[in-house]
């Protein structure tokens, strides 16, 4: 009796200790997000961080924002609650370039190496989505689930401007330098989210987007349903929560997100280890 309960103790404490090692070990400096401990840190001298559960899911389980991490940050303060961990590394102005794709490389290297699950939740807002599809193009073995929030798919579309929509001729021109790309490249860039989701649907990630209709800035009819249907045909799944009106000062990009548990729900469905 007094051996096997000894085992028993012995089996608790090595699974705790197993799953507190992610939590225990994040260097840099430590604050408070959401009632959370954030650790902010530095990989290939950009600025990151990691925010760490009260409790941390089997596996390790974690979100990873790229871009604008703290906008719609409900469905990440649910999943924190469910023991993932969120994190974010900043290559904010590379709109998605090769050379962001090295800086998301050695950070998956980083953070994976310090226990978190290696195959990872990801989220991308606006421009985010550049991010997103470029990487899990690359690493579909490496990507659990893809959670876009009215998502750039073309970037003809946005920043680019050639379609409807308002585009931004800046960033348009930070993208071209940004890739060293003339206008003529730009617009014969055959590696849009849109044009990669081959190697996405044939590792059957799951994908949820969200959009508003009268957005003007990123047209879902330029972006998401473009998207949608070419991976549909691929055989991909996926789901579109459709928002009716975005804010007027926003020119219908931005809005309040009517259904946080619904993300939270398809990220820790597709990305849990149980």
């Amino acid at each position: 009796m007094y051996r096997s309960h000894l085992f028993t103790t012995t089996v608790l404490f090595a699974i705790f200790l197993l799953a507190s090692v992610a939590s225990a070990d994040w260097p840099g400096s430590e604050s408070q997000w959401n009632g959370y401990s954030k650790y902010d840190f530095k990989v290939d001298q950009r600025p990151a961080y990691v925010v760490v559960p009260k409790q941390t899911a089997p596996g390790n389980p974690w979100v990873w924002r790229a871009r604008f991490p703290g906008f719609h940050a409900e469905a990440d303060v649910l999943l924190l609650e469910r023991g993932f961990h969120v994190a974010y590394i900043n290559t904010d102005d590379m709109l998605g370039s090769p050379r962001a794709m090295g800086h998301w490389d050695n950070f998956y290297d980083f953070v994976t190496a310090k226990g978190l699950s290696k195959r990872v939740a990801l989220e991308g807002v606006s421009r985010g989505g550049l991010f997103v599809y470029g990487w899990a193009a690359r690493h579909p073995d490496r990507v659990a689930c893809i959670y876009a929030d009215t998502p750039v798919c073309d970037i003809k579309s946005w920043p680019g401007g050639k379609g409807k929509g308002v585009g931004s001729s800046g960033t348009w021109q930070r993208l071209l330098k940004e890739y060293d790309f003339s206008e003529a490249e730009a617009l014969a860039y055959q590696k849009n989210p849109i044009d990669i989701l081959a190697p996405i649907a044939e590792a059957k990630i799951p994908v949820l987007h969200i959009v508003s209709l009268n957005d003007v800035v990123v047209l879902p009819t330029e972006n998401t349903f473009i998207l949608a249907e070419r991976y549909r045909k691929l055989g991909g799944d996926i789901e579109i929560i459709e928002v009716q009106e975005g804010t007027e000062k926003s020119q219908g990009h931005h809005f309040t997100h009517p259904d946080p548990k619904r993300v939270a729900d398809f990220i820790e469905k597709h990305a849990a280890q149980n």
